[in-house]
């Protein structure tokens, strides 16, 4: 789909009547369009001054990752920042465990922690914004194992659409093997009433519903989506992780899971480690769709057909 023609769709879907427009309010003089704010470890996205995302790098973290990603009609996080039964999930993140034995993905600090070498911004517009970061793979007093250098790019298309590009080169420090584990690469966890257990849906690209469907499925997307009920009206709203065909072992399986984590991922799936000399590298692309409506009403196929065919 050529873009002018893609906008032209978003467009018309911004202009459809909502139940409730929680943001409403005009944003106060200087503070319209996409702005941004960093302290430290830590960059503000907003957009009419409302939150959008932060990113997180803070030293004592597990790993840096986006928290809240906020729902575009409500406002409401469309990601858990931490919630059982796995509270190591933390929204939107890059991990891994079982890397030279060590675990850069979950338990305690001295297995293995990802350190951000401190954040940037790149270029801001009144629509982008971009986040630039280089990571450490390492133990606490050990020489790292793996870095990566990360970018992430902010985009709202209008008021009901906003996305995420995220692009990230994974490079072996030293001869690196990766045991098989479902505890890989990059994830989210969706907020609780997005989850088929908490009365949302998960769908893949292909059209299956649920966990059964879903896991272990090469599919172009998934798609987390359901009514925000603490909201008059219970406008519907939903995250989508998109997968490139240009990613190392695409067609990628998915791990999925009906209480809300999915990630595609191949390491559950190999039949044997991966091993890497050092200086191996690959380049790993996502995007990651905050929407109203669900999978359907946010035309996520067209979405995802016109981002890889920009990468081409």
């Amino acid at each position: 789909m050529k873009r002018r023609a893609f906008l032209k769709c978003s467009l018309a879907g911004a202009a459809a009547p909502l139940a409730v427009r929680l943001y409403a309010a005009t944003p106060a003089p200087g503070t319209d369009g996409l702005t941004t704010y960093q302290l430290g470890p830590r960059i503000w996205i907003r957009w009419n001054n409302r939150p959008l995302t932060c990113y997180r790098a803070h030293p004592s973290q597990k790993y840096p990752y986006l928290y809240p990603l906020a729902g575009p009609t409500t406002g409401l996080p469309l990601t858990t920042e931490t919630s059982l039964p796995y509270p190591h999930h933390r929204s939107l993140f890059f991990g891994c465990d079982r890397v030279n034995g060590g675990n850069y993905w979950q338990e305690d600090y001295t297995r293995g922690q990802i350190v951000s070498a401190g954040p940037r911004l790149g270029q801001v517009t009144k629509t982008t914004a971009e986040i630039l970061d280089a990571c450490s793979w390492q133990k606490p007093g050990q020489p790292p194992v793996m870095k990566d250098q990360r970018r992430l790019l902010v985009t709202v298309v209008h008021e009901r659409l906003q996305w995420v590009d995220c692009t990230i080169e994974w490079t072996a420090l030293t001869e690196v093997q990766i045991q098989k584990t479902n505890h890989s690469l990059f994830a989210m966890r969706a907020a609780a009433d997005l989850t088929p257990h908490g009365g949302g849906q998960l769908t893949n690209a292909d059209g299956r519903t649920g966990e059964k469907a879903t896991f272990g499925q090469p599919s172009a997307w998934c798609d987390f989506s359901g009514p925000r009920e603490r909201i008059g009206g219970n406008p519907v709203e939903g995250i989508a992780l998109l997968d490139h065909p240009q990613n190392p072992w695409a067609p990628c399986p998915w791990f999925t899971r009906d209480y809300g984590f999915a990630s595609p991922t191949p390491l559950n799936f190999l039949p044997q480690p991966i091993t890497w000399p050092p200086g191996k590298s690959v380049t790993l692309r996502y995007r990651v769709v905050l929407h109203a409506g669900d999978a359907r009403d946010a035309g996520l196929g067209a979405i995802h057909r016109e981002w890889i065919g920009q990468a081409r």
